[in-house]
């Protein structure tokens, strides 16, 4: 449950990763195809590189990958998640999006037996080499997954956003669960909503933003949506609430760490350098000066809903 890199950045339908997150960027992986898509664990908002320049780059592209993905989950609110989860000791969860396996170690120290599924090879095998226990990894295609039993419940952090069709796809893992099962999900409404930017800055993110949605590679106000794609799927949402998030929601300026985080993802966010052209450096020195700003507060809100069948 992880997600883009980034995370459980649970998009925990009843079931991080993730931010999305988070390759050239997060966004820019449109499909969860296992063929052409980085796992959406990690949102890593924004972190990762594409599956294709993956496998043709050094292994340690890979682990440093991985490490963002340990990164950022350390600074989601999972706890407050995982207080929203009904009692999942001795259940069977899906972990769509499970990246390297961190919302896994979670799950099974609650009790759980967990499948994580996700598109990345080198996440999975970063999840396999962690053994463990209670816990498989295998490849598939987060949309349409491929299970020998059914589960009592799903979870995917930060992979929704990437899903422009996602009322389908949670009318297919209806079909995962057992009667009376659960889906819990994560996900970012409005990254870039940091303030006080430039006029200029604010207008170009939100243009970015409406082309990405446009194209189909990522709806960057997925997270206010996920109740309404919930019950038109037919799920009953039994929580809705916004989450604290050290790095994606907070008020105020953001430590060292949070910067780094941010100046790392917007360096690997290759469609909002090409969007922007000649304006990306600009574009990027505001929005990193204003996380910095003791006025800084952010309009970005990271969203969980559990739902049931």
């Amino acid at each position: 449950m992880q997600g883009s890199s980034t995370d459980f950045l649970l998009c925990a339908v009843a079931s991080r990763r993730k931010v999305p997150i988070l390759t050239t960027d997060d966004e820019s992986r449109a499909s969860l195809s296992t063929t052409n898509r980085a796992s959406p664990a990690a949102l890593t908002v924004g972190v990762s590189a594409s599956v294709t320049d993956d496998r043709t780059r050094a292994p340690e592209l890979n682990m440093s990958l991985a490490d963002d993905y340990r990164r950022q989950f350390a600074m989601r609110s999972w706890s407050t998640v995982f207080s929203l989860l009904p009692e999942i000791d001795g259940q069977l969860v899906l972990d769509l999006g499970c990246g390297v396996g961190d919302q896994a170690i979670e799950l099974t120290a609650r009790g759980a037996r967990v499948v994580g599924i996700d598109a990345n090879h080198e996440l999975l095998a970063v999840a396999r080499a962690r053994g463990i226990a209670g816990a498989s990894f295998r490849m598939g295609d987060l949309k349409t997954p491929d299970v020998e039993a059914l589960a009592d419940g799903i979870g995917c952090s930060f992979a929704a956003a990437y899903v422009p069709d996602l009322t389908l796809a949670l009318s297919h893992w209806k079909t995962l669960l057992k009667p009376g099962g659960w889906v819990a999900m994560v996900e970012v409404d409005d990254l870039f909503g940091h303030e006080p930017v430039r006029a200029d800055t604010r207008e170009l993110l939100a243009a970015y933003a409406r082309d990405a949605f446009d194209k189909q590679r990522y709806d960057f106000h997925m997270g206010r949506k996920l109740r309404a794609h919930l019950e038109q799927a037919g799920y009953a949402v039994t929580n809705a609430q916004q989450v604290p998030d050290r790095e994606l929601a907070f008020d105020g300026p953001a430590d060292a760490e949070v910067v780094d985080a941010w100046k790392a993802r917007l360096e690997r966010m290759a469609s909002l350098r090409n969007f922007c052209g000649s304006s990306f450096v600009s574009l990027r020195d505001d929005f990193i000066g204003t996380l910095s700003r003791a006025d800084h507060r952010s309009v970005a809100r990271v969203c969980c809903c559990i739902a049931a069948v």
